[in-house]
């Protein structure tokens, strides 16, 4: 596989906006390691073997175990996420379908402030457009 255009060179006044909006996320209040589950998550839906890659390398950094990373896939059925995980990886998973359900807003909504949501949505979006970059682009892992 050849990667079929180096976005991060010929795009880098573009992708200036999606760096800003990570300094920002950096910020919020939402936890680095929740950050990195839903960033795991969300990677796995669309494919993206380079945010893959790099979130579960970056998750593992801020102190997660490599059980709760091999298991995020299926995170529905083991014990190993809390609450408030499981409500935000809920929320990524309709977030990149597009369909966000009353239930599942509501289950969110319990467990993070309306500024978090905020934040979480954006985090959300943020990973979906990284990795259609990546997959567009065919940028792979080193």
């Amino acid at each position: 596989m050849e990667t079929r255009l180096n976005a991060m060179e010929k795009g880098r006044d573009a992708l200036k906006t999606l760096y800003g909006i990570g300094a920002y996320l950096s910020k919020s209040t939402l936890e680095g390691t929740l950050r990195e589950l839903v960033n795991l998550r969300v990677s796995q839906m669309n494919s993206c073997a380079f945010c893959i890659d790099m979130h579960y390398n970056d998750a593992k950094a801020k102190g997660e175990t490599e059980k709760r990373l091999y298991g995020v896939i299926a995170w529905r059925q083991v014990p190993w996420y809390t609450d408030q995980e499981r409500a935000a990886l809920a929320l990524a998973e309709a977030v990149t379908i597009c369909d966000v359900t009353d239930e599942i807003f509501n289950q969110a909504k319990q467990h993070f402030s309306e500024k978090e949501l905020v934040d979480l949505t954006l985090a959300i979006t943020t990973i979906n457009t990284w990795n259609r970059f990546n997959n567009t682009f065919s940028t792979f892992p080193q």
